[in-house]
């Protein structure tokens, strides 16, 4: 366990010491140790647990979630004031999940049982949308993204290099001795598991292979900015812009890709702009490549388009966590990679990566323009990348 899981846990766990006032959720994508911080959590809590997944190929139904429920309630009774806690996983694969837990929290409530609760999911687009519709004023959220370089290096010994290969998926870390096995889980139990269950299973999706395809795109593609018409254009498909923006949404919700609009100084001129491509883990990107660490590491542009992706997963899975909003910059030949705004703090941050770019420094002319508080230059001169991605965002983009 690294040190934020740590403190996420400590977190979780004085909540509990609380008296009965939230539900507790743990979001994130998979494989970022939600299951293991709860069930640590529980079982060192003092109390009896009781924990139930529904992560099954098909979706449960909102009985499944009363039937746990009721025996939790049973181990309520038998712990008298000590109470329990009831953790329930997977929660997104529950038809109609939020009014359900809604319904039995308030009735323990009412009734004053000790059962505390704590709700896991590993598609953070669509709880939120559960807690938002239903229950309002009655969660607090902890969010667990992709692993950072910091924690890779702390559990399992990772170097910069192996970080911007493999990525921060812990699940898979064991195997990257045997690369090829490595590249197979990813692809299977990560990449094909998350597209099927968290994203086709629980969304409407007209064109599930389009998802598939930009989402593949999205990762050959990724630190560039590219147009929907583009995208249409290498998708060989007749679909049009609203589609895939909403098929991104989707792919953001579940930990993978996401698409950041240009900044504009005010975001609702932001919204509808060309998006720049941006995968939340290098490993999306590696796994799919057929390239070896080796043949990564000799070719200058691969590795420049790693080194890009890697500063830029760190900042947008800080984004998906609140430490910030996470945009790019262009005007005509001019660009600033990465533009973050915590409140009304805006950070411009340029990338050295010595890959060869189309567009121009754009610094000064982002200066100008919207006087940022700080102006970061990561690579060459500037933070070492290592650095930069060694520290919390929160710590380069604070007072």
């Amino acid at each position: 366990m690294t040190d934020f899981v740590r403190a996420q846990a400590g977190v979780l766990k004085r909540r509990l010491a609380e008296p009965r006032r939230f539900i507790q959720v743990v979001a994130g994508p998979r494989q970022t140790g939600k299951t293991t911080l709860a069930r640590g959590v529980a079982e060192s809590f003092g109390a009896p647990f009781h924990y139930a997944s529904a992560d099954e190929p098909t979706l449960r139904e909102r009985g499944w979630i009363a039937e746990q429920w009721e025996l939790a309630r049973a181990k309520a009774r038998e712990a008298g004031s000590r109470g329990v806690v009831l953790v329930l996983d997977e929660i997104q694969k529950v038809s109609g999940w939020s009014e359900t837990v809604k319904r039995l929290w308030d009735e323990d409530a009412r009734a004053k049982r000790p059962l505390k609760v704590v709700v896991l999911g590993s598609a953070p687009l669509l709880i939120q949308r559960g807690l938002t519709e239903s229950l309002a004023g009655r969660f607090e959220v902890l969010r667990l993204p992709h692993w950072s370089y910091s924690e890779m290096r702390e559990a399992f010994g990772f170097s910069f290099e192996q970080y911007l290969f493999y990525g921060g998926y812990p699940g898979a870390a064991p195997l990257i001795s045997e690369p090829a096995r490595w590249a197979r889980y990813v692809v299977d139990s990560l990449i094909e598991t998350t597209i099927s269950r968290d994203v086709l299973l629980l969304t409407r999706v007209d064109k599930p292979a389009l998802l598939r395809r930009l989402f593949e795109v999205g990762c050959r593609h990724s630190g560039q900015i590219l147009s929907y018409t583009k995208m249409l254009g290498q998708l060989q498909d007749a679909g049009n812009s609203t589609t895939l923006a909403h098929y991104l949404d989707l792919l953001a919700g579940a930990g993978m890709l996401t698409g950041l609009q240009k900044f504009a100084g005010r975001a609702a001129r932001s919204r509808g702009s060309i998006p720049k491509l941006q995968v939340l883990n290098t490993a999306l990107m590696t796994a799919q490549s057929g390239v070896t660490v080796e043949e990564a590491r000799a070719d200058r542009e691969f590795r420049g388009r790693l080194v890009e992706s890697a500063v830029g997963a760190h900042l947008a899975n800080a984004a998906a966590s609140g430490a910030c909003e996470l945009y790019y910059w262009r005007e005509r030949n001019r660009e600033v990679d990465f533009v973050a705004r915590a409140g009304r703090r805006v950070t411009a941050i340029e990338v050295k990566s010595g890959r060869s770019t189309e567009a121009l420094p754009g610094m000064e002319a982002f200066a100008a323009a919207f006087k940022p508080a700080r102006r970061l230059l990561v690579g060459g001169d500037g933070i070492a990348v290592e650095e930069f991605l060694a520290w919390p965002v929160e710590h380069w983009i604070a007072e």
